[in-house]
């Protein structure tokens, strides 16, 4: 008997935002491709929190720009296996919070769609993405307003990655099964 996975899909066509998965294409700190099919998806109880994210940034003058939502299990055990750091890559062992599919890892653009400077590119993995890092006022008011469209949103902040929040009470969600081809090369 099939089940159905509580999660809903973000697409472009659904929601304004902006997909660049770095994980379905070679554009990532592995330079390699992670994910066969670029598909994004995100656990159901973190549609209220998305959608307020979305409208904040909207209120604000910018888009979101997805980089990594649900990640499978193998794509999890690929990163570890390169990149043995839990500061920056949870141990699968364990499970991630993207394996469980309520965390999201992101950043905003302008209304031309240009990223904000947020003094480090996604999955930069030195102490210059851990928010308080000693960065110019420019890019740490671009990082705060991140994070205080995530917080008030609802989401709960990771300190080492400035891209990166999740829901809180973490573990009290399951790992959820690859079922819908996001399987990894």
């Amino acid at each position: 008997m099939e089940t159905t996975l509580p999660v809903f899909a973000i697409t472009e066509d659904k929601y304004d935002v902006i997909l660049d998965l770095r994980y379905g294409s070679t554009n990532n700190f592995l330079n390699q491709q992670i994910y066969e099919n670029s598909l994004c998806f995100l656990h159901q109880d973190t549609l209220t929190c998305f959608e307020k994210t979305i409208q904040l940034a909207d209120q604000q003058g910018y888009r979101l720009k997805i980089f990594d939502a649900f990640r499978p299990q193998a794509a999890q055990e690929k990163l570890w296996s390169i990149c043995s750091n839990p500061t920056y890559v949870a141990d699968p062992a364990k499970g991630s919070n993207h394996t469980r599919g309520i965390a999201i890892d992101l950043t905003l653009v302008d209304k031309n769609g240009s990223e904000l400077d947020m003094g480090t590119s996604f999955d930069d993995f030195t102490s210059l993405s851990h928010h308080g890092s000693d960065l110019p006022a420019d890019i740490q008011a671009n990082r705060y307003l991140l994070l205080g469209i995530m917080l008030t949103a609802g989401w709960e902040i990771y300190l080492y990655e400035w891209w990166h929040y999740q829901l809180s009470d973490t573990n009290s969600y399951p790992l959820l099964k690859d079922c819908y081809g996001m399987m990894t090369k």
